[in-house]
């Protein structure tokens, strides 16, 4: 495994988790230990220092990580992310589960992601620009579209993807729109793409449903998180007929047994600084307690290890869709199907935003641009087609659907490697 330092801030370390998922993958599919050892280390490490000069004329050196996991499918892929707790350690376990993401999905790519630990809110919308242009520059002979397209993750949004795409291409010396997702549409980004994720989130949950004989009608629905991928789940599942009776932002959240007015909320949030605090049609609830309600679906919307082995027992949702990246830890999850309970993972639930960047990629590259309806269509397509995968090889394997997503993913990229062979 690679030797990274372990910064983690929490107990639970997510590379060691990855690596544990990706073990137990191989065994199930009896993967040769020499495919194994390729698959367990990522490609390239990149880490850059990103000197600035702050709005006061004070300069500060800032750290940046980009981690390559695999290019054995096709030009990596994966987020860039601004938060205070990014460690090596975390970006090289996000790049690994994007690889497995994309090859589930059945998308010609491979896992990358990137980041600053800096705390956004801190920065000035110059200081950010200056940020994310240097760190581009700093990453131009590692980047691009046939070798690695950033994305927007925690703490970066369209903004921050036009900055990079507009310091590649003047670099370059022509407009380049393929070399990241998530820009604006006006330089080449995708309708739909800003509900990419949170409408998986919906598909995945409906799909869930409709297996147990059920339909979003009147399902109860707890959201941790009601940022860009838990506010559009929530706001698509309300419209879908479903009563989300809790939802929570960083500093907690708001309950309502009879349904929250998701519209109306989005609406309050926009205004109070993207929080739910205070929304005065439902009543005060924290982050931990949303995740023990009595409710039908559980989406965990915001960071990693939040379903442990501390709280899993009071945890009463049937269905729980990892909108988050690693929300339930390993003990947790063995512990919840002991119990029956339907874990719809991450690769799998929260898989539509890279679905919608691919999509976004193809269109840039061609020059021909799709309406929402379609982009829409082909993403449902794929990400139904590849839940329906999913419940297959489960059944076959006998094996949980955390398994199974890990087992086809892990397993066509290490056919992949099988058939390109070693070089030299």
């Amino acid at each position: 495994m690679l030797p990274l330092e372990n910064t983690s801030p929490a107990h639970i370390c997510p590379y060691d988790q990855a690596c544990s998922y990706l073990e137990q993958a191989a065994k199930e599919l009896k993967l040769d230990q020499g495919i194994l050892e390729v698959l367990s280390n990522p490609s390239k490490v990149i880490t850059v220092s990103i000197p600035i000069k702050r709005d006061d004329g004070q300069v500060q050196i800032l750290v940046g990580h980009r981690v390559q996991h695999s290019n054995i499918l096709g030009p990596c892929k994966g987020g860039i992310r601004y938060h205070p707790a990014v460690t090596l350690r975390e970006v090289s376990a996000l790049a690994m589960l994007m690889t497995w993401k994309c090859a589930l999905l059945g998308i010609p790519y491979g896992g990358a992601k990137g980041g600053i630990a800096i705390d956004p809110k801190r920065y000035s919308a110059g200081e950010l620009e200056r940020i994310t242009r240097r760190f581009t520059s700093e990453l131009m002979k590692d980047i691009g579209p046939n070798v690695d397209i950033p994305a927007p993750d925690m703490g970066t949004s369209a903004r921050e993807m036009a900055w990079m795409m507009d310091t590649y291409s003047v670099n370059v010396g022509h407009a380049v729109p393929g070399m990241v997702t998530g820009k604006p549409i006006s330089i080449g980004g995708s309708r739909g793409r800003d509900m990419a994720t949170g409408r998986g989130v919906m598909i995945i949950v409906r799909e869930a449903l409709k297996d147990k004989g059920k339909s979003l009608e009147g399902v109860r629905v707890a959201i941790q998180g009601f940022g860009n991928v838990g506010g559009a789940a929530a706001l698509l599942l309300h419209q879908a007929g479903a009563k989300v009776i809790a939802v929570s932002s960083g500093a907690g959240g708001v309950y309502s047994e009879s349904g929250l007015d998701i519209p109306a909320l989005k609406a309050y949030a926009t205004g109070n600084r993207k929080s739910v605090v205070g929304f005065p049609e439902a009543k005060p609830i924290s982050n931990s307690e949303l995740l023990t309600l009595s409710c039908d679906v559980l989406i965990p919307a915001a960071l990693e290890n939040q379903i442990t082995e501390e709280n899993v027992n009071q945890v009463q949702a049937q269905i729980i869709a990892e909108a988050a990246n690693g929300p339930v830890t390993l003990q947790a999850n063995l512990s919840l199907e002991s119990r029956g309970v339907t874990v719809l993972p991450d690769i799998l639930a929260n898989a539509g935003g890279v679905v919608v960047s691919y999509l976004e990629w193809v269109q840039g590259l061609s020059y021909v641009f799709w309406d929402e309806e379609r982009v829409n269509r082909e993403m449902e397509h794929l990400m139904v087609q590849a839940y329906r995968q999913v419940i297959e090889q489960s059944k076959k394997g006998q094996s949980s659907l955390r398994l199974a997503s890990y087992s086809l993913g892990v397993g066509r990229v290490a056919q992949a490697l099988t058939d390109r062979g070693l070089y030299p």
